[in-house]
């Protein structure tokens, strides 16, 4: 009798212990979650605060809201300049890079000898450090004697960084096709060129505006990789880069939120331009 007592006291507490524990378990993954969007967006919201400061100096206390650092960073040639050739540099590299994975990517449809061989190889830039492949392009290009500039060790620079992300973005978009769709078309008398223009390309365009986007960005913020290849010319992000070593501007946080501006602009493009699956 006193064993059943006993029993039948203890089931309360343990049936009020499992709601604590759930309710503590909650609560604690709510907290991790605040501090892991805090720490993540903090620096953001902190950028954009320090670049409407109407101070000298870069940091707190707010003093004001001004707009004449943005109008400085759009006014300056130097830094005009360094974010023309971000684009120029973003637009030729990404278009270059796409078209290339395009065709990799047309003929990674068919089965060849060293196919997977050769798939690790041009998946392989992903995995080398950037400084690392920073270093040997320099001392490549070196051997070479090819000038450092823009157009040449920074093109071919930023096309093999963007080349496996373009790849790894088409890729799927082409190998989930429907093959039976060509094959009809060639048996009504369709060359492959008339094809590839009239039944392919119009199903995957969306899937190359998103991968052309997707490698424009990578081009676009690349520093790592441009800072030792680029020579004495500038882009946005290596031009920043010596701003903060020469001098702590209180023009470089609005430098940093147009870069930001920049990139979210057209990622949210790009992933608008995505095709979604049905």
């Amino acid at each position: 009798m006193s064993d059943a007592v006993l029993q039948a006291g203890t089931r309360p507490a343990r049936s009020f212990a499992w709601p604590r524990a759930e309710r503590l378990r909650k609560g604690l993954l709510c907290a991790y979650a605040g501090l892991f969007f805090l720490f993540l967006y903090a620096p953001i919201g902190l950028l954009l605060v320090l670049s409407v400061n109407d101070s000298e100096v870069i940091g707190l206390p707010f003093k004001g809201t001004t707009s004449r650092w943005y109008a400085y960073v759009l006014t300056t040639p130097e830094l005009i300049r360094a974010l023309a050739n971000s684009f120029a540099l973003g637009f030729v590299s990404a278009g270059i890079a796409t078209a290339i994975a395009l065709m990799m990517a047309m003929g990674f449809r068919r089965e060849f000898p060293l196919k997977g061989l050769l798939m690790k190889i041009v998946l392989l830039p992903i995995l080398i450090p950037g400084i690392v492949g920073s270093a040997v392009f320099l001392v490549f290009f070196g051997y070479l004697e090819i000038p450092f500039g823009l157009w040449t060790t920074a093109l071919m620079v930023h096309i093999t960084w963007a080349l496996p992300f373009a790849f790894l973005t088409i890729f799927p978009r082409l190998h989930g096709f429907d093959r039976g769709l060509e094959e009809a078309a060639m048996d009504l008398g369709a060359t492959p060129i008339v094809v590839f223009r009239r039944i392919l390309l119009p199903i995957i365009r969306p899937g190359i505006v998103a991968t052309f986007l997707f490698a424009f960005t990578l081009s676009f913020d690349e520093f790592v990789r441009t800072f030792l290849v680029i020579g004495t010319q500038r882009t946005i992000p290596v031009h920043l880069w010596t701003l903060i070593i020469d001098q702590m501007a209180p023009f470089l946080p609005a430098v940093g939120v147009v870069i930001m501006a920049v990139s979210v602009s057209v990622s949210l493009i790009g992933f608008a331009l995505t095709p979604k699956e049905k």
